[in-house]
């Protein structure tokens, strides 16, 4: 009989709920561990369908007094982060279980898979090649307004997973795996006694130190290692390697760079940013180059490195030697600048990355010449491809603001330059526009440039806007990598950002990036890049190269997932016909959240139900807060997780989809409308839902918990359309009806289905890759999504009047799973992927508690707000989000 692949995540998790048992009984006492059992035992028989059990449960959780409340919502919390541990560390042992079994078919999504593959379906070997070689995927780390877990916490998570892959070991000797198992006895003592809850709000420089982290920790390791396994695998198909010095995949980052909306984010926050990752940067190089030199002791070298280091009798130690100390020199200066001081920055630092390229070039070049390329092979290879990766930078940050600022400050501007109080480029319609910015472009902003010189006589929001451009041209070269412009829709838009970095003396100047986000600019944007590229001074400027961000989040707020994703498909279809019509080479940068409500789910089918001809092996994507660390929190799963997108990127390129027929793009048309129709009726045209939802869920009060820096919402107001895209998820994931991702599906798949389309549709899902994505991730959420939960929220909190709201929303929710599963075939939710439902089965009843819980305490929260109901809280939102495996 074939073993169970899974039977050691069982095992593991087995293990580390006993232990946390132990630890229960040890640090919180019997009565405590008692009464944990005692809600385990009813929450599992009433998932099994016990009423008396239901009963019992509720009872007994909502006359808990807060302290016992809490400790028993932090022991499910607990669990289930545990779980996640063990999830996390399984994905890792089963990717290296496909690598040790010769006999078994490499991995989906592989290099050797896919590059296999690709040749089997007739791609040849120049084509793979060259494909390989103009291969460019930046992830870009973006902080999260909810990320709910502690620093301190993830790295504790991080120790653990390290035990469990110590007691895989099948060579340890008893005493050896009594101390994996002890080691997690520690561990999870240290967990439980660690406070989860943060009693300050984080800063925007914390979110940046958080962010620089996954680069510490895992990705300055990980990208040497992923690009090793792509070398062996295009050498083994295509008899040649990778380049020494290739880059297919880099980093951005938009923390301490993201300023729409978040008034926290100052230039100086931009500049600390900046020079913290820079002295990271140096700081690992080096590190990695001291051991280097220690490795590189031999006597012989090539001609050309004797020369440059006078005959030393250890030449390759010499010259590394001069290395580090410049990169010693570099940390000082950085740190000199981080304290404030005012000084000449130092010329023997590093500043441009070939000055630190160059010497390791020249080890490379002589141990290659003297036959020892095996060594040459080694770390030094490594740290020529984390120099072509990272640079001297690390990660280059993004800066991003909302349109409307720009033109906030050119209308400043243009008082000034006139003289006047009077608006004048407010009033401008988009041609006069367009002809000024064009003119003071074309002229090298002389005029608009003087008045960088000092900014103090603009009043404060235009100054912000005017000081971020001149704190980014003070920074060293690339430390910046785009300027995004949110709610982007006219050239104009773009071309105010022009004039600005021009005149603020930004060289070389950033990409400009509009951000199409709203379901009405995701539907014009293809005329908007026609009209962008059809500006002659542009076209110069961006040497047939453009650059387009998609929002995910905003879009499936405004018009609903389903709308949302065929929004954005249709947009990325006219995107890629503005310019190709123009010429111009198209990198997509798309916005996605890590839920599925926010654009989230599987990389691999994510890059790959892309529209035909709209990844042409190049890709930007957003990676954040929580996904960060689910992604690159471990080194296993951070090399994953890279080989993933860049076989997912290299199969869109070399073999995309077909389009799909244009039956199936006219019932996509319907069933759009149909879809934001429904879903605007419910969210923003029902005077009762905005009460019910504020009302039913934790939005008020996660507002005040203090898990990031950002405000919930972009201005003053307090409906639907102020709240952020991310606290908007966030709320109905932790009553668990998952609403975002869902309402209007229902109603879209039910009109189809009513008028005959059932067999089409079940063609489109099976033949699609585009269709079957988006349903099989709304099928995700709907498997996760608890009606009885949600029902439960409504008793406790949501006043008579508004009952009926959640009665319908439910009742819609049901109306989707059934026309869903008409839809695909299947007779229950993810029953195609018996992990996940075995995953959410084994945590519903760990959840489930919480959930009771987090609703008594919503509801004397509401009576009466006192600390200790707002820490019981946190504990609550943040099991919730364990056990649910996202936030917003």
């Amino acid at each position: 009989m074939t073993p169970d692949p899974h039977q050691p995540l069982r095992d593991d998790v087995r293990l580390l709920g006993s232990i946390l048992g132990d630890t229960l009984r040890q640090l919180e006492g019997k009565e405590a561990f008692q009464a944990v059992e005692c809600v385990r035992a009813l929450a599992k028989g009433a998932r099994q369908g016990s009423v008396e059990d239901q009963e019992a449960l509720e009872r007994q959780l909502t006359a808990l007094p807060v302290p016992a409340a809490r400790t028993v919502a932090r022991a499910f919390a607990h669990f289930l982060t545990l779980a996640n541990i063990a999830e996390q560390h399984h994905r890792v042992r089963r990717r290296r279980d496909y690598q040790r079994n010769p006999d078994a078919p490499p991995q989906r999504g592989s290099f050797e898979e896919t590059l296999g593959r690709l040749r089997a379906a007739g791609v040849s070997i120049t084509d793979l090649n060259e494909t390989v070689r103009r291969l460019e995927v930046e992830l870009v780390l973006t902080a999260h307004p909810t990320e709910a877990v502690r620093r301190t916490l993830r790295q504790q998570h991080h120790r653990i997973a390290r035990l469990l892959a110590r007691g895989d070991r099948t060579d340890l000797t008893p005493a050896e795996r009594d101390d994996v198992v002890e080691g997690l006895r520690r561990e999870v003592a240290v967990g439980w006694e660690t406070d989860e809850v943060r009693h300050e709000r984080p800063t925007p420089l914390d979110e940046v130190k958080w962010g620089l982290v996954a680069f510490e920790q895992t990705l300055w390791d990980a990208v040497p290692q992923t690009l090793r396994t792509l070398d062996r695998a295009l050498g083994d198909v295509a008899d040649d390697g990778l380049p020494v010095e290739a880059a297919p995949i880099r980093f951005g980052s938009w923390i301490g760079g993201d300023r729409d909306g978040n008034p926290f984010v100052t230039p100086a926050i931009t500049r600390e940013a900046c020079l913290l990752a820079r002295w990271m940067a140096a700081d690992l190089y080096h590190e990695e180059i001291s051991a280097l030199r220690a490795e590189l002791s031999m006597r012989h070298a090539s001609t050309e490195l004797m020369d440059h280091v006078g005959g030393a009798p250890e030449p390759y130690r010499a010259l590394l030697r001069g290395v580090c100390e410049r990169l010693a020199l570099t940390r000082e200066t950085i740190e000199r600048e981080l304290d404030g001081e005012v000084h000449d920055a130092h010329a023997d630092a590093y500043w441009d990355r070939e000055d630190l390229a160059e010497p390791l070039r020249l080890c490379f070049r002589s141990l290659e010449e003297m036959g020892a390329g095996v060594v040459a092979r080694g770390r030094l290879l490594d740290l020529l491809r984390r120099v072509a990766c990272f640079g001297l930078t690390l990660v280059r940050l993004d800066l991003r603001q909302e349109a409307t600022r720009h033109a906030e400050a050119i209308d400043a501007i243009c008082r000034r330059l006139e003289g006047t109080s009077e608006p004048s480029y407010a009033d401008w319609d988009e041609s006069v526009r367009q002809a000024f910015l064009c003119g003071q472009l074309e002229n090298g902003c002389r005029d608009v440039a003087v008045l960088f010189a000092s900014t103090d006589e603009f009043e404060e929001p235009v100054r912000d806007v005017l000081d971020t451009f001149r704190v980014a041209a003070s920074l060293p070269s690339r430390s910046l990598g785009a300027y995004v412009i949110s709610m982007a829709a006219q050239p104009s838009d773009v071309l105010a950002v022009e004039m600005l970095q021009m005149a603020a003396g930004i060289d070389p100047p950033l990409r400009v990036v509009p951000l199409f986000e709203t379901v009405d600019d995701l539907r014009g944007a293809g005329e908007s890049v026609s009209r962008l590229l059809a500006v002659a001074w542009y076209r110069n400027r961006i040497a047939g190269r453009q650059e387009i961000m998609l929002g995910y989040s905003d879009s499936a707020k405004d018009g609903g997932r389903l709308a949302a994703s065929w929004e954005l498909y249709r947009a990325q279809e006219a995107i890629v016909i503005a310019c190709r019509a123009a010429g111009v080479h198209l990198t997509l940068f798309h916005g996605r959240g890590g839920s599925v409500g926010r654009g989230g789910g599987p990389t691999h089918l994510a890059v790959k139900s892309q529209p035909p001809g709209s990844v042409d092996a190049t890709l930007r994507v957003t990676e954040q807060g929580e996904m960060i660390d689910a992604k690159f929190g471990l080194p296993g799963i951070a090399v994953r997780s890279l080989e993933l997108y860049l076989t997912a990127t290299l199969e869109a390129t070399l073999l995309p989809v077909t389009s799909p027929e244009p039956a199936w793009c006219a019932l996509a048309d319907e069933m759009a409308q149909a879809s934001r129709d429904a879903y605007r009726h419910v969210v923003y045209e029902s005077r009762e839902f905005l009460e019910y939802f504020r009302a039913a869920t934790p939005e008020r009060e996660l507002a005040h918990l203090n898990i990031g820096s950002r405000p919930a919402r972009r201005d003053g107001g307090t409906g639907v359309g102020s709240l952020r895209a991310i606290p908007w998820v966030f709320a109905w994931t932790q009553t668990r009806l998952m609403l975002p991702a869902w309402l209007g599906v229902g109603a879209a798949l039910g009109s189809a289905i009513d008028a005959g389309q059932l067999a089409t549709l079940q063609r489109m899902y099976r033949e699609w890759p585009f269709f079957q994505s988006t349903l099989d991730l709304i099928e995700m959420v709907l498997a996760k999504a608890s009606p009885d939960i949600t029902a439960r929220y409504d008793e406790r909190l949501v006043p008579q009047e508004l009952a009926s709201v959640g009665v319908e929303l439910r009742e819609r929710l049901r109306h989707t799973t059934e026309a869903l599963l008409a839809v695909t075939g299947h007779t229950t939710l993810v029953e195609h992927n018996p992990v996940l439902r075995r995953s959410i089965d084994v945590r519903n009843p760990y959840v489930d508690p919480i959930n009771i819980v987090q609703a008594e305490i919503l509801c004397r929260l509401r009576a009466g707000e006192t600390p200790e109901l707002i820490e019981a809280l946190s504990v609550c939102v943040n099991g919730i989000a364990a056990g649910m495996r996202n936030t917003g």
